[in-house]
């Protein structure tokens, strides 16, 4: 097992077991019946997949003609395979376009779902890789954001752009990659305010900061990622296709799978969504934030072997 699928792995152990818990009781020790495919769709559902995925995946496993021979280990790999079939499109990673100026990443989300901490893990991701990083404070709304934001750039040696709160964010995003241009930074990660989707004001903000990047740089921003809370379960679909009604949204971070049993919650968001998902968060070591693969989250999920 890989450092990093063992970490996976790791993170997932809540939803694994509580999905594992669930097929050991459905088989008890049985092989699967046709007849417990409806219970086992019931179970799907329970562990966030929706209704929608979980019908497609007992559908597909009732065309197999070996149904019958399956133990519980082949049940979860087969489980496995077709979870990884149905995100395996949403598997892409974060592919920013070369240019001259700097690649500016704007950063969406609710309050708590991670967004900051996302930032800073990106942050030293994109300085191992060798590109230098400037980071904009624009959640003026709160001024613990702007704090935040500040450690997590110490911690990784960037600078970062700030205001004092209640300041002008649009302005901020504007100041900040004026300087990213001149210091000739490579990426600018623009951290937003953590809005709900039910505050009109905060979501008109977040698209007036996008207008604005754009004045400076017609292509900017080059990504806008929206961080994503699993322990939200089927709401962070709902958060998402809000957030796809004021933003050009453009990819997908799904953070806290460690901390939750709901970390099915990624299937009905990315095969409803259509968008790609880049990154998933499975522990708050830098590591943790790992790019997304459809069978190794598949397979951790389910518990199956790699």
């Amino acid at each position: 097992m890989s450092g990093l699928f063992g970490r996976l792995r790791a993170g997932l152990s809540r939803s694994s077991k509580a999905l594992g818990d669930g097929l050991g009781g459905l088989l008890g020790g049985r092989r699967l019946s046709a007849e417990q495919l409806d219970a086992l769709e019931d179970l799907l559902i329970m562990a966030d997949l929706g209704v929608e995925a979980a019908g497609n995946i007992v559908a597909a496993l009732r065309q197999r003609k070996d149904l019958k021979d399956l133990d519980e280990a082949e049940l979860r790999a087969a489980l496995a395979a077709e979870i990884a079939a149905l995100l395996a499109p949403a598997q892409h990673a974060l592919d920013l376009p070369a240019g001259d100026t700097p690649r500016v990443i704007v950063m969406a989300g609710v309050n708590g779902a991670g967004k900051t901490t996302t930032i800073g893990k990106l942050a030293k991701r994109f300085q191992a890789e060798g590109k230098s990083v400037m980071l904009a404070a624009c959640d003026t709304f709160r001024a613990a954001a702007g704090e935040q934001l500040q450690i997590w750039g110490e911690r990784a040696g960037v600078p970062v752009v700030s205001a004092a709160p209640g300041s002008d964010a649009a302005g901020l995003a504007f100041s900040a990659l004026e300087q990213a241009i001149a210091q000739k930074i490579d990426i600018l990660i623009v951290d937003t305010a953590g809005r709900l989707q039910s505050n009109a004001a905060l979501m008109d903000e977040l698209d007036k900061i996008i207008r604005v990047l754009g004045k400076l740089d017609t292509e900017a921003p080059h990504a806008t990622l929206l961080v994503l809370d699993a322990t939200t379960g089927q709401n962070a679909l709902v958060q998402a296709q809000a957030f796809l009604e004021t933003a050009r949204i453009t990819g997908l971070i799904m953070t806290k799978l460690d901390g939750t049993a709901r970390g099915g919650c990624l299937v009905p968001v990315a095969t409803k969504l259509h968008l790609p998902v880049h990154f998933i968060g499975v522990g708050e070591q830098g590591e943790d934030l790992q790019e997304f693969s459809a069978d190794e989250f598949s397979r951790a999920l389910t518990g199956a072997e790699l």
